[in-house]
């Protein structure tokens, strides 16, 4: 296992979790002062495209960050998860990396606004994608 990658891949995953927390308590608590910058997070934030189901977007980010940092810290745990968490991570990085590329459309061609917080969410998302492919590649055979 290449450590680089590894350690690269978790420090991703913890700025993904902690962006995307806070992210759920602004949509939470609609307290607009914790928009930086822009006032573009507060257009983001009160779109339709904030939720799914009810569910704020920011939560959704929160379960798949956790998923991807629970799989690499159980990484070396057993036979099984050395066979198989890079292959899991790859199938949550990649699944998480598409509706990136969905929430990326939606904030560019349909909401015009970026939010800083959700493109650091997504940039971070992109990352452990590319990083999960290098790692799945490198994987050695067992």
């Amino acid at each position: 296992m290449d450590k680089w990658l590894y350690k690269a891949s978790i420090v991703m995953v913890v700025i993904g979790l902690l962006v995307s927390v806070y992210m759920t308590i602004y949509k939470l608590t609609e307290n607009n002062a914790m928009c930086l910058g822009s006032g573009d997070c507060s257009t983001v934030n009160a779109s339709k495209y904030s939720e799914i189901y009810g569910i704020p977007v920011g939560l959704v980010g929160v379960g798949g960050y956790a998923a991807i940092l629970i799989l690499h810290l159980l990484e070396n745990r057993n036979d099984f998860m050395r066979r198989n968490a890079i292959l899991f991570i790859f199938g949550l990085a990649l699944t998480g990396f598409l509706f990136t590329v969905y929430l990326i459309y939606v904030e560019f061609a349909i909401l015009k606004a970026l939010c800083p917080f959700c493109l650091t969410s997504q940039i971070a998302m992109a990352v452990i994608f590319v990083i999960s492919i290098i790692r799945l590649v490198r994987q050695p055979q067992l």
